[in-house]
């Protein structure tokens, strides 16, 4: 029976009919199973009284003006397990950094960035990782995007990229598994490895390498490359719905993709894979170690020939400094050479730091012993002469000023060996 109001069948239709418009309204199955119910409805509702109709029309209105802000990205936003949901990634970067193997499974180790337009420079939000075959496809992803935007319709993804997931493989009668991961012996490079299973967690090392014969230098990441997670193309604001700009903020491929399926990388994570530059010193560092070691040849060898012109009283008077010091002119001679040797043995293990900061040390000391060599040489040729305060006083000058005052003295006076008249008729003063 129908009362002054809806029966509840009635509320049932109804509130089934809203649910399914609200969870998708895109969707043209359940829009089609919800118009069926609706038409369902309708009929029944030409037997309810006025009241009926008014609230049945009232909840219709309802459902129409709130479904269109009703999105499915917000319903998605709503329903998303944990708080570090991204919806616009418009100022996001993200940095991939390594291919490693964490717990016996291949993952990208990667950044992501808040401030995008410092280009990956600032310290990162957090780093992540994420299986390789995932990552791989989001990148596939947003590479496939880029050709669209760039109008080539001719673009097909690479060969390799069959292989993100496990795959069987029939090869000269033989049978194996094969997906994608990391390159053997190196953190930045993507290889098809081999696998014993169909779930491609048992390698396959019988060649002593898991990596197959597959050609994979399609498939490369950008590593150590920061990538905007949204890029943006001219478009002719014609030719584009009012929704395309947000729904390009909001469906990065390649952020959105790994985000989802991100794990945190801790700081032994974050330590595997690090790779040292084995192949020795960059073309700048080779260039400045090249100077610096002239530089203090050059100096040495000033130092040699300087020592070899000084004078005998120099030469105890270093030789009796070093004897205060309580060593000997060979143990100065062995500490230098042990220096160098020392110096030597870090630039080849490419310890960089240490190797500069000794090399600095030691051309710093050669350069000042060189300067004290120069200034003793120059005080006993004569040429300088060390004041009482420490200044340098040039032995010209000294000579100058020397012969005008030793000829002011040396002056004679006129009257020299005779009396002045007036001294003379001067009255001696009387003693009493």
């Amino acid at each position: 029976t129908v009362g002054p109001y809806p029966s509840r069948k009635t509320e049932r239709n109804i509130t089934r009919v809203a649910s399914v418009l609200a969870q998708n309204e895109n969707d043209f199955v359940k829009v089609f199973i919800a118009v069926s119910q609706l038409i369902g409805i309708v009929r029944k509702v030409v037997e309810l009284k006025m009241i009926d109709r008014i609230l049945f029309l009232a909840l219709i209105a309802f459902c129409g003006l709130t479904l269109p802000s009703v999105r499915a990205e917000d319903y998605q936003a709503a329903n998303y397990q944990g708080d570090d949901y991204i919806k616009y990634w418009t100022e996001y970067a993200i940095l991939p950094k390594r291919c490693i193997v964490h717990n016996d499974v291949d993952v990208i180790v990667y950044s992501v960035f808040e401030q995008g337009y410092k280009q990956c420079a600032d310290d990162p939000m957090g780093t992540y990782i994420t299986p390789v075959g995932t990552f791989l496809n989001a990148y596939l992803n947003e590479v496939a995007q880029k050709n669209e935007d760039a109008g080539n319709d001719d673009y097909e993804a690479p060969y390799a990229s069959f292989y993100t997931d496990c795959t069987l493989v029939e090869k000269n009668g033989n049978q194996y598994y094969v997906k994608v991961g990391c390159t053997d012996g190196t953190s930045q490079s993507i290889s098809v490895n081999i696998y014993k299973d169909n779930q491609c967690e048992t390698r396959d090392t019988s060649y002593e390498s898991d990596d197959s014969n597959i050609d994979a230098s399609e498939l490369q990441l950008p590593f150590k490359q920061c990538q905007q997670c949204v890029n943006w193309v001219d478009r002719n604001d014609d030719n584009v719905d009012d929704q395309y700009y947000e729904n390009r903020e909001m469906n990065a491929p390649l952020c959105s993709g790994v985000w989802a399926y991100k794990e945190t990388c801790d700081r032994k994570c974050q330590k595997m894979g690090l790779e040292h530059n084995r192949d020795g010193w960059n073309t700048s560092d080779k260039i400045l170690l090249s100077i610096l070691g002239v530089f203090g040849t050059g100096m040495l060898i000033a130092i040699v020939l300087m020592r070899r012109n000084m004078s005998t009283k120099d030469a105890l008077l270093e030789e009796a400094a070093i004897t205060a010091a309580g060593l000997q002119q060979g143990h100065v001679i062995a500490i230098f050479v042990l220096v160098i040797v020392v110096i030597t043995v870090f630039a080849l293990l490419n310890l960089k730091n240490i190797t500069w900061t000794l090399l600095l040390i030691m051309n710093t000391v050669l350069f000042g012993y060189l300067m004290k060599l120069t200034i003793d040489s120059g005080v006993s040729t004569g040429e300088t002469v060390i004041g009482p305060d420490g200044t340098v006083i040039h032995r010209g000058d000294s000579d100058d000023d020397s012969s005008v005052e030793s000829g002011a003295l040396s002056k004679p006076h006129a009257n020299n060996g005779t009396y002045d008249a007036d001294l003379a008729a001067k009255e001696l003063p009387a003693i009493t």
